[in-house]
């Protein structure tokens, strides 16, 4: 007998991730997809749609459909789905794969309609949602079903989810609309007040990566990019340092420590004291930024962990979640409370 496929997305601003069950994690792309705006036609997704950014003739036009954690674009989202979920189970119109897919904390009615629509448009028998910072979890092996706290900070591309998580649920949690892309603007933003010179987004985030760092005592290094100048028009070459990138992201990464500093405030003394013990685990791109772990930790005195592989954290914790999903009704987001 045929069995149904089982996969789980983690469907983020900046990449797209897909677990199946028994494999892994199977797929990584960016969520970026390329359309040819005469004909209304899909040219390219994934990683050849990313390749078309900042390059593209006005003709074409390279698409992030998710932006800030939810869905800004329907139809291109639906066309992003299908791509990957064709490209993982196949073309079957017999057999279609039953889906689970995750949300961003605090996500409206409508949001979740929308991401169940286009997942199901997209090509799923059926479809189930996830919270991240729960998927996170799972993802980073934290035990989520004790009677113990846990706090997850999930940084995206689009957006941090914070939240502590006991008996598999989020007891408190916050969502702040600052992540990856917004660390790559404020490089931008930097760069164009400093040197007076524009530089693209994947310049930025490959200035990100290299050389940039958030604590005082972290690398020390440099990187030479080319831009266009403002002054002339013309191409420049200059360099940036890992202290222009600390000076950079100063109010993103304050943004973000205040609003973990608002959650553990929210948090009931008894949990307060588990996280004390227990640590706070930070997953997702952001957790890959030099230095964060650190300052978080001098910030709130509380020991930081960078998750085991943050980038594949959500997907895998999705992988984790599949395990139930005979005990879930479509549509239902996932937590302890609905394997009872």
């Amino acid at each position: 007998m045929f069995k149904t496929m089982d996969i789980g997305i983690d469907l983020g601003t900046a990449n797209i991730l897909v677990y199946v069950k028994g494999k892994g994690v199977v797929l990584s792309e960016p969520s970026v997809v390329a359309i040819d705006k005469k004909k209304n036609k899909v040219l390219a997704v994934g990683n050849d749609a990313r390749e078309m950014l900042g390059r593209s003739p006005g003709t074409i036009a390279a698409i992030r459909p998710l932006q800030d954690g939810v869905i800004a674009n329907y139809t291109v989202t639906q066309k992003l789905l299908a791509y990957v979920i064709e490209k993982v189970a196949g073309k079957n119109i017999f057999f279609k794969p039953r889906v689970m897919t995750c949300v961003p904390i605090g996500i409206t009615s409508v949001e979740k309609r929308a991401v169940m629509e286009a997942t199901t448009q997209g090509g799923a028998s059926k479809t189930y949602l996830i919270e991240e910072p729960l998927a996170a979890a799972l993802g980073a092996g934290i035990d989520i079903t004790v009677p113990r706290g846990n706090m997850i900070v999930d940084i995206g591309g689009g957006t941090t989810d914070i939240a502590v998580i006991s008996l598999g649920g989020i007891v408190v949690c916050s969502s702040i609309r600052v992540g990856g892309d917004h660390f790559d603007e404020a490089i931008m933003n930097h760069v164009r007040k400093e040197h007076n010179v524009m530089i693209g987004e994947r310049t930025a985030e490959e200035i990100k990566w290299q050389v940039a760092s958030v604590s005082p005592n972290g690398r020390k290094e440099s990187i030479e990019v080319r831009g266009r100048d403002l002054l002339t028009g013309l191409p420049r070459t200059f360099s940036v340092t890992s202290d222009d990138c600390r000076i950079a992201l100063k109010d993103s990464v304050d943004a973000i420590l205040a609003r973990i500093h608002s959650v553990l405030e929210e948090c009931p003394p008894e949990l307060a004291s588990d996280i004390v013990d227990n640590g706070i685990y930070i997953t997702g791109g952001g957790a890959l930024l030099d230095g964060f772990a650190e300052v978080l930790q001098k910030e709130t005195g509380i020991t930081t962990y960078v998750a085991d592989n943050p980038l594949q954290c959500v997907a895998l914790g999705t992988g984790k979640a599949l395990e139930n999903l005979d005990r879930l009704h479509p549509g239902m987001i996932y937590n302890s409370s609905n394997l009872i």
